[in-house]
Formats: structure tokens, C-alpha cells, sequence
């Protein structure tokens, strides 16, 4: 596991937490004596979260959707309700 002092890990910190994001930790030190590891949290990772069509193919939506109701909405705007 590859170590770095403080004032190294400051100038890169963006980079080296990238990589610990991708499964590399690294560990913190002070005056050449380890105080910190830093490692990824458990979670998905970005590959795994998915929201966009995520049920797809589980319900129907039917062909005239759009005009579902309509007969209701217009009368309730011209008054004949």
C-alpha cells in the first residue's frame, strides 16, 4: 500500500482520492509515521447505479394516454360539468 507524508497528500489529494475510489487505499503519514488510511466506502459504484428505464418492460402504457381523460378535463374547463 503506498504511503505519502501530509504536504503530498494535500497537493494531490484529488488524484490520489480518485484512485483510492478505484479500489487503491493509501495511507496518510506525519513525520514518517502512518496516521490515516483512506479506502473506499461500500457502495455501488457508477457502473452499477441505473435509473433511467429501470422498468422497462414491466407495465404497459396504453395508446391513447395522452387522451385519457379527456372528455372529463374539457368539460371541467368549459363548464358543461
Amino acid at each position: 500500500m503506498r504511503q505519502f507524508n501530509i504536504h503530498d497528500a494535500k497537493t494531490h489529494l484529488s488524484r490520489l482520492v480518485e484512485q483510492a475510489a478505484k479500489g487503491e487505499p493509501f495511507v496518510i503519514a506525519k513525520a514518517g509515521r502512518p496516521i490515516v488510511k483512506v479506502v473506499a466506502l461500500d457502495g455501488p459504484s457508477p457502473g452499477e447505479i441505473r435509473r433511467l428505464g429501470f422498468m422497462a418492460g414491466q407495465f404497459v402504457v396504453p395508446d391513447d394516454f395522452d387522451r385519457m381523460g379527456q372528455g372529463e378535463i374539457e368539460a371541467q374547463f368549459e363548464g358543461d360539468g
